[in-house]
């Protein structure tokens, strides 16, 4: 090796932002990004948080106690949307898929349209208002749930 070489090589060795560049720990290849902000994602958690706050309004000014609750106008209204919401939990749930990365989130939000309808069935079902407020309850844990797992910053796979 010729003289000049091998000083070219020395200085490039001892060059102190190699040695710092060499000293940092290694960046994460595979990082995990939140959704939250997607348009999807970010739809998902504004009707649920929505959603939960008409169940809350429900539960607080009593009119789960009326007989005929599940009856009524407003609770066919929300409903719908709730089914619809279902609907969008599973698109969550099938974009996540496709993408190959998420598994946590992809399970959860599949798991939470598939719930959605079962917990909606059981407010109709209750036959006293106590099991009515339990079955509301329930809902209004789920459709936080539904906002918190998004929301949440993701966590690296293990």
């Amino acid at each position: 090796m010729s003289c000049g070489v091998a000083l070219a090589v020395s200085l490039l060795l001892s060059d102190p932002n190699v040695a710092m560049a060499a000293a940092q720990p290694p960046a994460a290849v595979a990082a995990p990004v939140s959704v939250a902000g997607e348009p999807l994602f970010a739809d998902i958690v504004a009707r649920s948080g929505a959603l939960k706050g008409v169940v809350q309004g429900w539960i607080a000014a009593g009119v789960v106690d009326q007989s005929d609750f599940a009856a009524g106008e407003a609770f066919a209204g929300f409903r719908v949307s709730a089914v619809e919401l279902a609907a969008l939990d599973m698109q969550g749930h099938l974009v996540l898929k496709e993408r190959g990365t998420d598994g946590d989130l992809k399970c959860i939000l599949r798991g939470i349209s598939e719930d959605i309808p079962v917990r909606i069935e059981a407010v109709v079902a209750a036959a006293t208002p106590a099991e009515r407020r339990v079955a509301l309850d329930e809902l209004a844990y789920l459709l936080n749930d539904n906002v918190e797992v998004i929301t949440a910053p993701p966590q690296p796979e293990v």
